[in-house]
């Protein structure tokens, strides 16, 4: 059998289908714009997530990659929901990823002024009208899917009265819920959006910014088209799910007869395995105490990947290889943690962590005497540098690097058994020390004192390599292991009677007792590292004095899913 070479010309790697970036060079091909301007518009109303990621991704890359501009453009058009804390975490997490927003960061807020004016612009083209229903009556007058809506009693109302309404509601005489503006469009529309969706409504809330200026709000339908236009936005990206509202955008735009028209468009959010995305969930999870917060490593918000110890780069890469498109589909969790190890096995140093220390005392060791060996922090890059780290008489491996009973091939600890300390000398066991209920506590060992370095005068070699700390030298350190926080794919595919909290996974996080080298007492909170043969580890802010706290940001090989790694 003969295989054709590919040819030279060929590239090794197809970049994954991005359909907006494709409309984006079409129409900067065709002259449509002189440049291109994105905006990224969260709700300062909760911690961002991995989803978010993809469109922070998409938005400040395809402005970066046209040399065209991306806004941050903050939705607070629902003060009772907001908060400066959102407003801050949201910065602190596009500035994380790598991205940069043009000029000062943007408010809805900032336009109030702009839309009002643009509300009542529609009440005199007769294009908006003051509705007195209550919110339940506007829900039974919309109709469904299949029957049309009927036109509220108010509808008819005259401009002179809509006009006076609607400023007597600007000036809070009404309580809220009394009255809301709604556009005039067709309560029989196919599309149930466009059946007189509410533009504005009466909100006696303080604002994080504006105070108490204003008792209403513009709703997200009419302030997101308006706020792109003012702001010259060329390509208004969202999620699927406002697909349908792209209709009302448009006809808000055209109705008013906008100087420049943005155009939306559409694709689909990331789903993925093993998590959940929705904010509503996610804030269930941190209420009813299923993890420690929004900053969990556990959890899919940017914060708590962060803290896990996550690269920034490995989310920029995971969000490249996802691809954009209109389809629906659920990506593999191990994709996101294949990126984190692709990124971590290039740039974290490597150090000597053990997580569950089992001490070994080397008898034919003196025990006053220490000594230095030098480690590379990596071995394939030796522009990282090296260290000096301390050998003495008693030192600390795993205790799941010795079985007293080894089964075949096992070439790790056992008694009689030979192996290499990591840079340092080989050592052979000669015997157990246990407890009263029978569990080993210590080993018993001598080295070879002729194979200094690992290596030995006469050739022979050993086919297992330990890491090993010197106790006398090591650091206590906590060790936070995380698993996955749902071990099933698809957490909402719960079985009747069950709901998505109950497949939380009881031992998605395991705390052990270790201990790590002594070059790391200097580090800060966010340095991550290599244990070699264990794991990545980053440094958390629960650190004290007194012992360092590393959670595990991941295995250093998927144990649990297998993926082709493309690219």
């Amino acid at each position: 059998m003969t295989s054709e070479k590919k040819p030279a010309d060929e590239p090794l790697y197809t970049p994954p289908p991005n359909f907006i970036k494709d409309v984006v060079k079409a129409d900067l091909a065709a002259g449509k714009h002189a440049a291109v301007r994105t905006r990224f518009p969260p709700e300062p109303n909760g911690y961002l997530h991995i989803g978010h990621a993809k469109s922070i991704c998409l938005n400040f890359g395809l402005a970066n990659e046209f040399g065209g501009a991306c806004n941050l453009r903050f939705d607070d058009t629902n003060p009772t929901k907001e908060s400066v804390e959102y407003v801050d975490s949201i910065k602190a997490d596009v500035r994380w990823l790598g991205f940069s927003w043009d000029g000062e960061p943007r408010y809805a807020s900032d336009y109030f002024e702009q839309l009002y004016e643009f509300a009542v612009k529609l009440i005199k083209l007769g294009k908006a009208y003051v509705d007195s229903l209550t919110a339940e009556e506007i829900r039974e007058y919309r109709g469904t899917l299949t029957e049309p809506g009927k036109n509220s009693p108010y509808r008819e109302r005259g401009v002179e009265e809509n006009l006076d309404l609607f400023t007597r509601m600007r000036a809070g005489e009404f309580p809220d819920g009394t009255h809301v503006l709604r556009a005039r469009i067709d309560m029989a529309h196919p599309n149930i959006v466009m059946r007189d969706p509410a533009i504005y409504r009466i909100r006696h809330a303080h604002h994080h910014r504006t105070g108490d200026a204003w008792c209403v709000y513009p709703l997200y339908d009419f302030t997101h088209c308006l706020s792109d236009m003012i702001e010259g936005v060329t390509h208004s990206i969202c999620t699927l799910e406002f697909e349908n509202n792209r209709e009302l955008y448009d006809w808000v735009l055209d109705t008013l007869h906008t100087p420049c028209h943005p155009r939306q468009y559409e694709f689909a959010r990331l789903n993925m395995t093993h998590t959940v995305m929705s904010k509503r969930r996610l804030i269930q999870l941190v209420t009813e105490g299923h993890v420690a917060g929004w900053d969990d490593p556990r959890m899919p918000t940017i914060s708590g990947m962060r803290r896990r110890g996550y690269p920034p780069a490995a989310l920029r890469t995971f969000c490249e290889r996802i691809g954009v498109s209109r389809s629906e589909n659920r990506v593999e969790f191990a994709l996101l943690e294949h990126c984190v190890r692709e990124e971590l096995n290039r740039n974290a140093p490597r150090v000597m962590g053990v997580v569950r220390p089992l001490k070994v005392v080397i008898e034919n060791y003196p025990e006053d005497q220490v000594e230095w060996f030098e480690f590379p922090f990596n071995p394939e890059d030796p522009a990282q540098g090296s260290r000096q780290l301390p050998f003495s008489r008693e030192i600390y491996v795993e205790q799941d690097d010795f079985r007293e009973e080894a089964p075949k091939k096992w070439f790790r600890l056992a008694p009689g058994a030979e192996v290499r300390l990591r840079y340092a000398y080989y050592l052979t066991c000669t015997g157990v020390v246990k407890n009263a209920d029978g569990q080993v506590v210590e080993l018993r060992a001598t080295i070879d004192p002729e194979s200094r370095g690992g290596w030995t005068k006469d050739g022979r070699k050993v086919k297992g390599t330990l890491h090993w700390l010197s106790a006398a030298h090591a650091l206590p350190a906590e060790v936070r292991l995380y698993d996955l926080l749902f071990p099933m794919e698809n957490p909402m595919g719960a079985e009747e009677g069950r709901t998505f909290t109950d497949n939380v996974n009881p031992e998605s996080l395991t705390i052990a007792r270790g201990f790590v080298e002594p070059s790391l007492a200097e580090q800060k909170p966010g340095f991550i590292c290599q244990f070699e043969r264990v794991g990545y580890f980053c440094l958390d802010p629960d650190t004290v004095k007194d012992e360092l706290v590393f959670n595990r940001t991941a295995t250093l090989r998927d144990t649990w899913a297998k993926i082709e790694a493309k690219g």
